[in-house]
C-alpha cells in the first residue's frame, strides 16, 4: 500500500510520520508545493516543533517516510490520498472573516482528478465545513478519467499541539466518516485497517460523512467554549475576591463537568479554535439558524475581550500609561511545547502595548525573532514595531523592565531567578501572570506587585 499526504504542515507531517512508524510496510509520502518547508522536513531542524517528533521522523525518514515537492507523481502512485492543506478564514467576498476559504481544497481535488489513473481513496484531513465532501465528489466526478472511481472519507484530526505525538500514539478516538454504500464501506474498512495497526478497534469510530465533518468543528467549539466560560468567570473573581483556580477546581470535581479546559488565561489561540467557531457560526447562519450562530459568535467575542482586558490591566496598574516603559513579554507561542504562533494571545497583547507607546521586549524559547516580528508587524501595527525588541533569554528581556508579562506557560519560566530579575528592574516592579503559572506569594515576598488572571494578589 502507498499513502500520499498533500500538505506538510502541523497536521500532515506528524500524522504521516506516526503512520510510517506504526506501519513500516506502508510507503508514506508527504508532498507540498512549498519547497522550503519540504527541505526543512528533510533537514535536522524540522519546521514543526513537537516533543518526540524528531525521533519518529529520524526513525522512518528514508525507510518508508519521504518528503517531496513531486505532488502529481505522488498522487498517481498512491492508493490513499490524505488532503491536509490549509483552510483559512476568508478575508474577502461573501463570508469574509468567518467562512472557510476552500480554494486549496478545490485545487487539490482538481489535481487529483487530473492525475489519477486508477481508483483512489481521498481522505479529508483538513478541518472543513460540513458538506465539503460533496463538493470534492462533484469536482472529482466532473474531471476524472473514464472508469476512474473515487471514494471520499472524512478523517478529522483531534491533535493538541505540544502533545501531538502522544495524541497520535494513543488517541482518545480516531473518527472516520464515509458513505454507507458497499464501496464506501470498503473504503472505510481500508482506512480502519491502517489505524488498527496500533489503535484499539474500539477507539476507531465510524460515522457517515456529514457527522464526521461536523464533529471536528463541534469538538473545537466545545473546547473553546469552556475556555471562554472560565475566562468570563475570571473577571468576576477579580471583582469579588474569589480565586478562579479554586472555583475551577471546585466545579471540575463534578463528574458532569470535569476538570479539563478550565484553566483561566489571557485567552485561547492556535490555528483551530477561532477559525472553526467562526466557520460554525457562519454555517448556522447559512442554514437559517441565526440564534445558534450568535451563541457561538459570543465565544470568540469573549476571547477577544479577555485579551484586551489583560492589556488594560497592565496599563491601569502602571499608573495609566506605559509610554516609553519597558515591558518584558515572556512567551509568544500560543501554548507551551510548540512553536506555533497562530492566533496567539501574545500577538494582540504586544500590538496593544505598542499602540500604547510601550517598549516591548519579547522572549520565547522556540519562536524565532523573524516569526515574532512578522506576526506583530501585521496591518494594525504600523510603525509601532520600531519599539519591538526580541531577547535571547528571559533575563535579557526583563533587564531594566518596568513590568513582566507571562503569556505562555513554558516550564522554564517557573524556575527563573526572580530575585535577580527584580533587582534589575525599575521600581515598583510588576508581574502580570497571564497563565497563573508562577508562585505569587514568593513573588510578593521578593517585592513584586503581582496581577494575575482571576485573582487579587497584589
Amino acid at each position: 500500500m502507498k499513502i500520499c499526504c498533500i500538505g506538510a504542515g502541523y497536521v500532515g507531517g506528524p500524522t504521516m510520520a506516526m503512520i510510517a512508524k506504526q506501519a513500516p510496510d506502508i510507503e508514506v509520502r508527504v508532498v507540498d508545493m512549498n519547497a522550503a518547508r519540504i527541505a526543512a522536513w528533510n533537514s535536522a531542524k524540522l519546521p514543526v516543533y513537537e516533543p518526540g517528533l524528531d525521533e519518529v521522523v529520524q526513525e522512518c525518514r528514508g525507510r518508508n517516510l519521504f518528503f517531496s515537492t513531486e505532488v502529481r507523481a505522488a498522487i498517481r502512485e498512491a492508493d490513499i490520498i490524505f488532503v491536509s492543506v490549509n483552510t483559512p478564514t476568508k478575508t474577502y467576498g461573501l463570508g469574509a472573516g468567518r467562512a472557510a476559504d476552500l480554494r486549496y481544497i478545490e485545487s487539490v481535488a482538481r489535481t487529483v482528478a487530473e492525475e489519477a489513473r486508477g481508483p483512489k481513496i481521498i481522505v479529508e484531513k483538513s478541518t472543513i465545513p460540513v458538506k465539503t465532501a460533496g463538493t470534492i465528489q462533484t469536482i472529482l466526478a466532473a474531471n476524472a478519467r473514464p472508469g476512474v472511481a473515487f471514494e471520499v472519507l472524512s478523517n478529522p484530526e483531534f491533535l493538541a499541539e505540544g502533545t501531538a505525538v502522544a495524541d497520535l500514539l494513543a488517541p482518545d478516538r480516531v473518527l472516520i466518516g464515509g458513505e454507507r454504500t458497499p464501496s464506501g464501506e470498503r473504503a472505510l474498512q481500508t482506512l480502519v485497517d491502517v489505524y488498527a495497526r496500533w489503535v484499539p478497534r474500539e477507539r476507531i469510530v465510524t460515522t457517515n460523512l456529514w457527522s464526521s465533518e461536523l464533529s471536528k468543528l463541534v469538538a473545537n467549539a466545545f473546547l473553546a467554549q469552556r475556555i471562554s466560560s472560565i475566562n468570563s468567570i475570571s473577571a468576576l473573581c477579580e471583582a469579588t475576591g474569589a480565586d478562579v483556580d479554586e472555583v475551577a477546581n471546585a466545579i471540575g470535581k463534578d463528574s458532569r463537568i470535569g476538570p479539563k479546559f478550565l484553566k483561566a488565561s489571557v485567552g485561547f489561540g492556535g490555528s483551530c479554535f477561532q477559525k472553526d467557531i467562526l466557520n460554525l457560526s457562519y454555517l448556522c447562519e447559512h442554514f437559517g439558524l441565526p440564534e445558534v450562530a450568535a451563541y457561538w459568535q459570543g465565544v470568540v467575542e469573549m476571547n477577544d475581550w479577555q485579551k484586551r482586558r489583560f492589556t488594560s490591566r497592565i496599563v491601569n496598574a502602571l499608573f495609566n500609561t506605559v509610554a516609553d516603559k519597558r515591558i518584558a513579554v515572556l512567551g509568544f507561542a500560543f501554548k507551551k511545547d510548540t512553536n506555533d504562533t497562530r492566533e496567539s494571545a501574545a500577538i494582540t497583547v504586544c500590538r496593544d502595548l505598542l499602540g500604547e507607546r510601550a517598549q516591548v521586549v519579547v522572549y520565547d524559547p522556540k519562536v524565532s525573532a523573524e516569526e515574532i516580528r512578522r506576526d506583530v508587524g501585521g496591518p494594525s501595527a504600523g510603525d509601532d514595531c520600531d519599539r519591538l525588541q526580541i531577547a535571547s533569554s528571559a533575563a535579557e528581556a526583563c533587564a531594566g523592565a518596568h513590568a513582566v508579562a507571562v503569556l505562555t506557560e513554558w516550564d522554564e519560566f517557573k524556575t527563573l531567578d526572580f530575585g535577580a530579575i527584580y533587582a534589575g528592574m525599575s521600581k515598583p516592579a510588576f508581574v502580570f501572570d497571564g497563565r497563573n503559572l508562577l508562585d505569587h506569594a514568593a513573588l510578593r515576598e521578593i517585592g513584586f506587585r503581582v496581577e494575575a488572571i482571576g485573582k487579587v494578589v497584589s
